[in-house]
């Protein structure tokens, strides 16, 4: 059993493409992929949900490992680019939560809700004064034919 693992191993080892699948050099960013694709993910979302300390810790880990990346050898191009992504992620939701959070744009967002809802009840108190239009225009008939009566 012991020399057909070896035999598979020195096969696998022999071809530099299967070489490389199996090791943690792809193995390793490859599973790493998925903070990106959250940071992604998450950019079409309310800048409320954003912790502004946990952006700042992914940025800096980024920054660290796309170094990283370019330390150890060989070179692994494929940790540098998904720790360029994540880094490029978190640097744009870091400048959402600053804009939401210390340049204004909480209260921009809460000021056109209030204009959006004030509208909104504008038109349904439009609505309720035409209806009482209608019923007093029905009853000043009403009113009218029974005094002529």
């Amino acid at each position: 059993m012991a020399a057909a693992i070896k035999a598979l191993n020195a096969r696998i080892r022999s071809n530099p493409t299967t070489d490389y699948l199996c090791s943690t050099h792809f193995w390793g960013p490859a599973s790493n992929f998925g903070i990106p694709l959250a940071a992604v993910a998450d950019m079409g979302k309310d800048p409320e949900i954003i912790s502004g300390r946990m952006t700042l810790a992914l940025s800096g880990y980024s920054a660290v490992f796309m170094r990283y990346a370019f330390a150890v050898t060989p070179k692994n191009y494929l940790l540098f680019a998904c720790h360029a992504i994540n880094f490029s992620s978190q640097v744009t939701q870091g400048y959402r939560y600053l804009q939401y959070w210390n340049w204004g744009g909480r209260e921009k967002q809460l000021e056109s809700a209030a204009k959006l809802k004030g509208s909104e009840l504008m038109k349904e108190g439009e609505g309720l004064v035409n209806q009482a239009k209608g019923g007093m225009d029905k009853m000043v008939g009403e009113v009218k034919s029974a005094i002529g009566k």
